[in-house]
């Protein structure tokens, strides 16, 4: 408790609830919604999955049978599309053929993940992006996707063993993959499932983090009411930070989609081609 205002209810602000918070009031979810579990991250991103389908099954059918896009809105999507696959995607996985594939799930996971980002910066809605739970899901997604990708790649048995480098040279008349090469596996393997963990938590800790900052800042205003003249400039001073602060959560929320189709992008690359 500081100054009157608690900060477990500032955190609460950015957590997932059953309840939205309009400027007007409250509106808490038919409890029938609740008994299926559908919260209002989950509605957000049944929202994020339904402005997909409204822009992109248009956007197929402008480009269907080889036609020319036409319209700033369409173009920009179309530089988003073909940036991601030829500077992020086709690169990290190796070529146009072995990427072909995996094209359409990682532009789906980018603008997906942007979406459920660019949610946060209403207020009255949230960022699902900013739950461990939406995002170890995402995580999940990617490391079944990346384990599926190395088996048919290299068989069962090749994927889990060439995680590990291949080990010359002898010490006393014993091959060194003799010897480092199980200890060369526990470590590759421990690392190949961090690598999914930390996916996990660098989207999450940086959605909820920057909206907590947010919280907080605003958190100051009520507590200067006890004077106007301290309140006045504290205000100023904030909704100046806060505007700030939204226009860097917006760069963030780009920022964060990029990294993580690009991170998984590497991870696929990685899968297809080993030590």
């Amino acid at each position: 408790m500081a100054g009157g205002i608690n900060i477990a209810d500032l955190a609460g602000h950015v957590k997932d609830s059953y309840e939205f918070h309009f400027p007007w009031g409250h509106y808490e979810l038919p409890q029938v919604l609740q008994t299926l579990g559908i919260s209002k991250y989950v509605i957000i991103e049944f929202a994020a999955a339904a402005l997909m389908f409204a822009i992109f099954i248009p956007f197929a059918k402008k480009i269907s049978g080889g036609k020319q896009i036409k319209g700033r809105f369409w173009n920009c999507i179309e530089v988003f599309l073909i940036y991601l696959k030829d500077q992020v995607i086709v690169p990290s996985i190796g070529s146009k053929e072995q990427a072909a594939p995996y094209v359409p799930y990682l532009w789906t996971l980018f603008f997906f993940v942007l979406f459920c980002n660019l949610g946060g910066l209403v207020p009255w809605m949230g960022s699902p992006t900013g739950s461990a739970v939406v995002t170890g899901v995402l995580a999940l997604v990617t490391l079944t996707v990346v384990i599926a990708t190395g088996i048919k790649r290299h068989g069962a048995i090749g994927f889990w063993t060439g995680m590990v480098p291949h080990i010359e040279g002898k010490v006393g008349g014993i091959e060194l993959s003799a010897v480092l090469g199980p200890f060369m596996f526990v470590l590759e393997v421990f690392s190949f499932f961090v690598k999914h963990i930390t996916l996990c938590i660098r989207l999450m800790a940086n959605m909820y983090g920057g909206h907590l900052m947010l919280a907080v800042f605003l958190a100051f205003i009520p507590m200067a009411a006890w004077s106007i003249f301290i309140w006045l400039p504290v205000t100023f001073c904030v909704i100046i930070t806060a505007v700030a602060v939204n226009f860097l959560e917006l760069l963030v929320a780009f920022l964060q989609a990029y990294i993580f189709t690009f991170l998984t992008s590497v991870y696929i690359g990685m899968s297809i081609h080993q030590h």
